[in-house]
């Protein structure tokens, strides 16, 4: 079966592997250079119904502003009559979060290698007047080195001229400092700092400092600075950490004064930065510039004929390296806000399990061709909890069911994940050992 490929600009763009609210994110190839990309697609309509134009144009700004070898690098923007595509850097290593929670902590030597690449992106943030506002783990991502980069400046904010404090409360509950839960204006250079501290515990503890059921008695933890550091932090951690998550921003420490402490300057290695490249920001300003008179409303993109077909180069990115066995196993799947399982049954008969099990766990369900988008409310009753499932054929009578969240948190969809899956043993294929990663190969590269 031939695949039909479709292009934007020089990108050859491939399968979804990321799924929000307002955007999509497709595996794309730059066909000039070969390079693997992360390809951003936002539709003009959504942009103009949420009235969302100014606020996508500073995120693509402030990504071109901060080009740091620790942040994902956006390459360029592109766009059609209906669409922006904003083409980033594909970093294939995950989300820190994936690591943490296979491995529950992460070594204090290993962490502190991850903390310092972050304080170096932050600092080179601020030093071009942005505040990310937004730090989590799930927002950093590691490369195929296991180079830590930032991403998501959705919600980050730009230095106002004659503004010394910003207003805006917003950010993940857990990450945030307690003068952004307030009303009085804070500084993002601070509040970043505190965020950074809340990552540091995390990855070395495995769970989080502040975490409660209910905002309330979460706030009031946050705002007390209510902590204490597992017994496995070595000392130089915890007086570090205490320095960070002091919740007086004005005595709390700032980020040159972490960059000299003894226990962030073991085995540090500053980034060495190339001349700042000049940025242009013609192409952004061209995109934004018509949206409103250019916009005609785009063709429905339904795949009413069949589940798209994903061949084998697709297929081997999804996993490590040529192992396909994650796609099979799901113990060994570790991809937590993305996961997959294998099923020899009809396209439509998956879909319709689907639904059924759907149903029985009291969500919503909407489904369009081979594609479906489950929704409820997250356990702690904070917000909407989505999980997006598509169907591909791999090979003759043997699809790819696809699933990632789309909102909510990622713990909570891991544990989605695995009673879903449980429900669903009548369908999932379990193929005989070695099966995998012999026959499957070769019957996709027939």
């Amino acid at each position: 079966m031939k695949k039909v490929t479709r292009k934007v600009g020089k990108y050859e763009v491939g399968r979804t592997i990321g799924e929000g609210t307002f955007a999509k994110v497709k595996f794309a190839r730059n066909t000039v250079t070969g390079e693997s990309a992360a390809l951003k697609i936002l539709a003009k309509s959504t942009i103009l119904k949420h009235r969302m134009v100014e606020q996508i144009k500073r995120e693509i700004s402030i990504m071109k502003i901060v080009r740091h070898p620790n942040i994902v690098r956006l390459h360029e923007v592109l766009s059609s009559q209906t669409k922006i595509y904003i083409i980033l850097e594909f970093v294939a290593g995950g989300e820190l979060f994936d690591k943490i929670v296979h491995h529950g902590k992460i070594p204090e030597h290993e962490s502190r290698r991850y903390f310092q690449q972050l304080i170096d992106a932050v600092a080179h943030c601020h030093s071009k007047g942005v505040y990310h506002r937004d730090l989590k783990p799930e927002n950093l991502l590691l490369d195929s080195y296991g180079n830590l980069k930032v991403s998501d400046f959705g919600l980050s904010a730009l230095t106002q001229q004659g503004v010394g404090l910003l207003h805006t409360t917003c950010g993940t509950p857990n990450y945030v400092a307690p003068e952004v839960l307030g009303d009085h204006g804070y500084d993002g250079a601070a509040a970043d700092v505190w965020s950074c501290g809340v990552i540091l515990y995390v990855i070395m503890a495995g769970y989080r400092p502040f975490d409660e059921s209910d905002l309330p008695s979460l706030y009031k933890k946050i705002n007390a600075a209510e902590f204490s550091c597992p017994s496995w932090f070595s000392p130089g951690a915890k007086s570090l950490i205490h320095k960070i998550l002091d919740p007086n921003p004005k005595s709390r420490i700032c980020i040159e004064g972490i960059r000299k402490d003894p226990w962030f300057r073991k085995n540090y290695a500053p980034v060495e930065l190339r001349e700042d490249e000049e940025v242009n920001l013609d192409d952004v300003c061209a995109v934004f510039e018509d949206i409103e008179d250019q916009y005609v409303a785009g063709r429905s993109e339904s795949n009413e004929g069949g589940p798209l077909i994903m061949n084998a180069f697709e297929m081997i990115t999804l996993s490590q390296g040529l192992n396909l066995s994650a796609l099979f196993d799901r113990q060994q799947d570790y991809v937590k806000r993305q996961t997959r399982f294998v099923s020899r049954k009809p396209a439509k008969a998956i879909i319709s399990n689907v639904e059924a099990v759907a149903e029985s766990m009291n969500l919503k369900v909407h489904t369009r061709g081979y594609k479906t988008r489950l929704e409820g409310i997250s356990a702690n009753r904070t917000g909407q909890f989505a999980v997006v499932l598509e169907v591909f054929e791999v090979a003759p009578s043997l699809f790819m069911v696809d699933v990632r969240k789309a909102a909510g948190d990622t713990l909570e969809y891991h544990k989605f994940y695995k009673s879903f899956c449980t429900k669903l043993e009548n369908i999932i294929w379990k193929p005989t050992e070695g099966m995998a990663n012999s026959s499957l190969l070769r019957t996709m590269t027939c």
